[in-house]
């Protein structure tokens, strides 16, 4: 895994591979951050990204230029990863928040310019974290949230 674009690109991102995760692969986070490149200026914008994992995505924000990126993840293991590897990078935008995605979405009063979440696949109320993003207005005036999720998961009726 590696950081594919911005100020830190082409750096290696080395997991334990004891982290019970599912990674974004570098070409599917290639793809989409050419597409949102494309619609998109991550220069001073906030970010968030619930269930950061191994804070793939949260390093590709900051390296982009985000000006704050905070990254939720419960998994103590992963929480410790992620502020290593942000640390080695030198990254200091990246703010990691252990908590439940859903109860963060509920009380966090911020609003962010750019959401990713890419909950376990197996998650039975992927459905529920749109719902909650827009419920909550967690999104500042023409922000993005993108939810990672399998394709029996259909968000057309949303």
């Amino acid at each position: 895994m590696r950081i594919i674009g911005g100020k830190y690109s082409r750096r290696l991102i080395k997991p334990p591979k004891n982290l019970a995760v599912r990674p974004t692969t570098d070409l599917a986070k290639e793809s989409l951050f050419n597409i949102l490149n494309n619609r998109i200026d991550f220069t001073e914008k906030t970010a968030l990204d619930l269930f950061s994992g191994t804070g793939s995505i949260s390093y590709e924000l900051a390296s982009r230029g985000c000006k704050e990126v905070i990254s939720v993840e419960q998994n103590f293991k992963c929480l410790k990863f992620i502020n290593k590897a942000a640390d080695d990078f030198g990254i200091t935008t990246i703010k990691v928040v252990r908590y439940d995605a859903f109860r963060f979405i509920k009380s966090t009063p911020k609003k962010f310019d750019f959401i990713f979440a890419d909950p376990p696949y197996s998650l039975s109320n992927i459905l529920e974290i749109s719902k909650l993003v827009f419920t909550h207005q967690l999104l500042n005036k023409n922000g993005w949230l993108v939810v990672e999720h399998p394709k029996e998961v259909d968000f057309s009726t949303q």
